[in-house]
């Protein structure tokens, strides 16, 4: 298992984007910094303090000041005693967002089922399927940062059902419960049925068969609260165990 993990963080395709001018100094330091933060890179404990952020990033503390006050409103960091800390939801919250999740998910394919005119993009679960093929032949190691690759499964197949603010949302939320998720990748046989699930679930839709791909997804990111809540607290631990050692 020695294929090399791609752990970029998701952005939805925007050909838009590529006619933008190059990013400000305050929007390289917030995307270097959210980054980070998504990433793991920093503990559960560890205080984001402006100064040594600042020499990080060779930068002054307004624009990291800024990128703190732009990731606090996006919810990815909190405020506490002396600064400010990486967000770590409760059980309360990440049952909420499970949830969320969950109802995301599912909406993608149940639009098709609800609409027949609405089509799958044929090329973009083409092109997701070729991945992870690949790493079906070649799993990648276990790793936490293989939460990545699980994220942009999860948004290129909401991403092929054409409607860009529900991906949207379902990259946001995912990005609020990876500091947790991304412990239940920790075991070669949690990511092989990773890969094996998600080549399912996208072969059913691709194939046309949106009712089994909907039962399949829903058995993917789980149909009980309990089991969610389960895993979220053995997550929870693990990154208790593992936070110093990113």
């Amino acid at each position: 298992m020695d294929a090399t993990l791609d752990t970029t963080l998701y952005t939805p395709p925007d050909t838009a984007r590529d006619a933008e001018p190059a990013p400000s100094l305050r929007e390289t330091v917030y995307g270097q910094l959210r980054a980070a933060v998504l990433d793991g890179e920093f503990g559960p404990r560890e205080r984001l303090a402006e100064t040594r952020l600042a020499a990080r990033f060779r930068v002054s503390r307004t624009p990291v000041r800024e990128a703190l006050a732009r990731l606090l409103a996006d919810g990815l960091i909190e405020r506490g005693d002396g600064g400010f800390f990486v967000t770590i939801p409760n059980l309360t919250q990440l049952r909420d967002l499970y949830e969320l999740r969950v109802t995301l998910e599912l909406r993608g394919i149940a639009r098709a089922l609800d609409d027949p005119s609405v089509r799958h993009d044929p090329a973009v679960l083409k092109g997701e399927l070729d991945r992870w093929y690949a790493m079906r032949e070649r799993p990648p190691d276990p790793d936490p940062r293989f939460v990545v690759q699980d994220e942009r499964f999860h948004a290129e197949l909401s991403r092929a059902s054409g409607n860009p603010a529900l991906t949207d949302a379902l990259v946001a939320v995912g990005e609020r419960i990876r500091r947790v998720r991304m412990y239940d990748f920790l075991t070669p046989d949690r990511v092989g049925t990773t890969i094996t699930e998600h080549i399912a679930i996208m072969e059913a839709v691709r194939d046309g068969r949106l009712a089994d791909g909907h039962r399949a997804l829903h058995a993917h990111v789980g149909d009980s609260m309990a089991v969610v809540l389960e895993r979220a607290q053995r997550a929870m631990t693990q990154m208790a165990l593992h936070a110093d050692r990113l």
